[in-house]
């Protein structure tokens, strides 16, 4: 019996190498234009001008090195204050829109006519433009003619009246629960592919060993459900950091920087200071801190649902 011709191993790596078409590349060079040009090269840009006192209109500017940003993290009160308001909101809005948004799709997963509904329903606030979604909620909260108050007063709770958005220990909360109004039929869209997802003799086979409906959640549901989850904090985080539209629309920030976060104050700090080098200090600052919770709720959420962080 003739041995087999033995191939040499170079011919094995040339064979398994992929060989890519240049004529390919042309397909990728307009978004990668695109890219370079509105994401790399600002992004580049900002953190240039971070370094200078440009005041975004003249053509001169001088450089300055790290003194924005000694500034900002020494002695800017209204940066720190936008920072912890920042905060506030972002935990407010992931928390509560994660877990109603979670709710509302283990209540309405069955594809049945009322589900799909109700999924409508509970969707369409998510249509809305941000401004949009403020005036509502503007007039919800309005202390004369809003319909919060105007509902305490039916059922004869008059002593809970307050001007809501006036108030600045709490306006900033009441913003969330606008925040988390327009955005929760989104998320739940998302669990609810996540849901659909898995099998159903994952249940049966729970059934059968006697666990309850908390332990298929925490040993079946929530585990499985960990990429729809990491889907719906991450994006939710980034976009309570960028509720821009709904606050400056709202309040603009106040009373006495009640409700300012991160993108209002850049806006201000740039547009209506003319402070540009400082508005980049505070956006790069800005970019760096979504980065770092992004990773860190990561983590949380892998270990939470017992896969570990991977």
């Amino acid at each position: 019996m003739t041995a087999p011709a033995r191939v040499p191993a170079g011919a094995i790596r040339r064979r398994h190498r992929r060989r890519v078409d240049p004529l390919l590349l042309v397909f990728l060079a307009p978004a990668a234009v695109i890219y370079l040009w509105f994401v790399l090269w600002p992004t580049v840009q900002a953190v240039h001008y971070s370094l200078t006192d440009w005041d975004g209109i003249s053509a001169g500017y001088t450089n300055v090195g790290l003194d924005n940003y000694t500034n900002l993290l020494t002695n800017d009160s209204v940066f720190a204050k936008a920072v912890g308001n920042s905060f506030k909101f972002m935990l407010t809005v992931v928390i509560g829109q994660t877990v109603l948004s979670l709710l509302l799709a283990l209540m309405l997963v069955r594809n049945s006519r009322t589900s799909v509904a109700l999924r409508a329903l509970f969707f369409f606030p998510t249509i809305l433009s941000s401004v949009s979604v403020a005036f509502i909620w503007t007039f919800i909260y309005d202390p004369t003619f809003g319909l919060a108050n105007r509902l305490l007063a039916g059922v004869g709770l008059q002593s809970l009246q307050q001007p809501w958005l006036g108030d600045q220990q709490l306006a900033i909360y009441y913003l969330a629960i606008a925040q988390i109004w327009f955005h929760t039929g989104q998320m739940m869209v998302v669990f609810i592919a996540g849901l659909q997802q898995i099998p159903e003799e994952l249940y049966d086979a729970a059934a059968i060993d006697g666990a309850g409906r908390w332990q298929q959640f925490s040993q079946v549901t929530f585990p499985l459900v960990r990429p729809a989850t990491m889907i719906v904090v991450a994006y939710t985080t980034i976009q309570s950091f960028k509720a821009f539209d709904l606050i400056i629309a709202s309040t603009g920030g106040g009373p006495n920087y009640a409700t300012e976060i991160l993108s209002t104050l850049i806006y201000t700090s740039a547009f209506r200071n003319f402070e540009m080098g400082y508005a980049a200090a505070r956006s790069v600052i800005f970019v760096v801190l979504i980065a770092v919770i992004t990773v860190l709720q990561r983590r949380a959420v892998a270990l939470a649902s017992g896969g570990g962080d991977r």
